[in-house]
């Protein structure tokens, strides 16, 4: 089984590009797509025919051209939930949850924290409140995968310039020690699982084009799974190379 997941940075600018091409040689079974910045009825038959053949959950933020998250599925799944039950946090479009036989997917979009503290609070208070319901989805006995873009970097090889950017959010203490949670309470970051040593970004900063060009990035993007799932991932790819966002697309391999 395969899973993807990528911050596409406006959906309908994404499909202008060749990006979907990408996506569709990857046959994923799952897709995962935050920052769509759109709702079903802003795109065009042509482009909703780009998703033909997966079953597509919408979650788009109710503030236009931000935010909104959406989940698209090839095979069977039980059921979507859309957001976790937080007014605040559901009215931005941030998560979307998808039940299969074995185990549920949530997709998320964690909020930035980069346009001033009230933002930063506001994120830390998100990463509380899911984490809150995490920990009861696995009280309940379900296995999870949680992905999308969190929206920080966990550790100094998460990042290229890790000392510049101690103050800087995404990396702040606080923000890494609410990530450092989540692993606590039972997730498990796949690559990192699976690639202890390897320096890998998964952003770039569109500010300043000779950031990717110089690979001076960071990774916000992951795939966390209960720890009984470990057993079955077969990898984690980052395809740094691959464009059409400030983000590049990861994918997580099942056996």
């Amino acid at each position: 089984m395969k899973l993807i997941s990528w911050n596409v940075n406006g959906l309908r600018a994404h499909l202008k590009k060749d990006s979907w091409a990408w996506i569709h040689k990857q046959k994923p079974d799952v897709i995962c797509l935050q920052e769509i910045k759109s709702k079903p009825e802003q795109l065009s038959d042509a482009q909703m025919e780009t998703f033909k053949g997966y079953t597509v959950a919408w979650n788009p933020a109710e503030r236009p051209g931000y935010s909104g998250v959406a989940t698209m599925v090839s095979k069977h799944s039980k059921e979507d939930i859309i957001g976790f039950g937080v007014p605040k946090f559901d009215v931005e479009g941030r998560v979307i949850q998808t039940r299969f036989d074995d185990f549920t997917l949530l997709n998320v979009y964690f909020p930035s924290g980069t346009t001033g503290m009230q933002r930063v609070t506001f994120k830390l208070e998100f990463y509380e409140a899911l984490l809150k319901h995490i920990k009861k989805l696995h009280k309940a006995g379900e296995n999870l995968i949680l992905t999308g873009d969190f929206n920080t970097a966990y550790a100094e090889i998460d990042l290229a310039r890790p000392k510049d950017n101690q103050k800087t959010s995404g990396f702040m203490p606080e923000e890494r020690a609410m990530l450092g949670s989540y692993f606590e309470a039972g997730l498990v970051d796949s690559f990192r699982h699976l690639y202890p040593d390897k320096q890998q970004f998964s952003w770039w900063t569109a500010r300043f084009p000779s950031a990717r060009l110089n690979n001076i990035g960071w990774r916000l993007d992951y795939f966390l799974v209960s720890q009984p799932l470990l057993k079955r991932v077969k990898d984690v790819t980052i395809f740094s190379e691959v464009t059409g966002s400030d983000h590049c697309p990861v994918m997580l391999e099942l056996k």
